[in-house]
């Protein structure tokens, strides 16, 4: 059973405040070694948000989707990161076989797509986005944008941890 500790509803109107909203929690000094839970639908931003992260905290160069390789790791000025999306994970034995174990126990920033399909294999986490794109209409495992309404996006911030409150007090700023 997970314990929350404090949610918040937040509303990205636009790219640019998916983006401020990156840049406020990488200026958080709660971040390292947090692990943040990334849920939401296909084309919600989740992985764009991270994109937003990834550059607010210094790292250059192309940021890929970890969708097929499971884990991209980076290594910003201020720590490790480690990008986890477990969209295509199915055999808990791959979780021993890569070592996520000991990366998820490890240092630095740990940030997790798709979490529940690694559920019960997780360690606690500290904080969790749920995001919405308010402008995307899914459709039998397609989406489909509304133009003018790109990039609105509707988060459910939970906090789940004391460092998890700190991130969302960050992050709600």
């Amino acid at each position: 059973m997970t314990l929350i500790l404090e949610t918040r509803t937040l509303h990205w109107p636009d790219e640019a405040a998916t983006e401020t909203a990156a840049q406020a929690l990488a200026r958080s000094p709660e971040l390292m070694p947090a692990l943040i839970l990334l849920e939401g639908g296909l084309g919600a931003g989740k992985t764009t948000w991270v994109r937003h992260l990834l550059r607010a905290l210094g790292v250059t160069g192309r940021i890929k989707s970890p969708s097929y390789a499971v884990l991209e790791s980076y290594a910003p000025p201020a720590g490790p990161v480690h990008h986890f999306d477990f969209y295509r994970f199915s055999d808990p034995r791959e979780w021993e076989d890569a070592g996520f174990r000991e990366i998820l126990a490890g240092e630095g920033l740990k940030l997790v797509e798709w979490p529940e399909h690694a559920e019960g294999l997780l360690p606690q986490a500290d904080l969790r986005l749920q995001i919405q794109d308010e402008a995307a209409e899914h459709v039998e495992g397609q989406v489909f944008g509304d133009i003018e309404g790109e990039g609105r996006r509707s988060v459910s911030a939970q906090a789940l941890s004391p460092r998890g409150r700190a991130l969302l007090q960050a992050l709600a700023a």
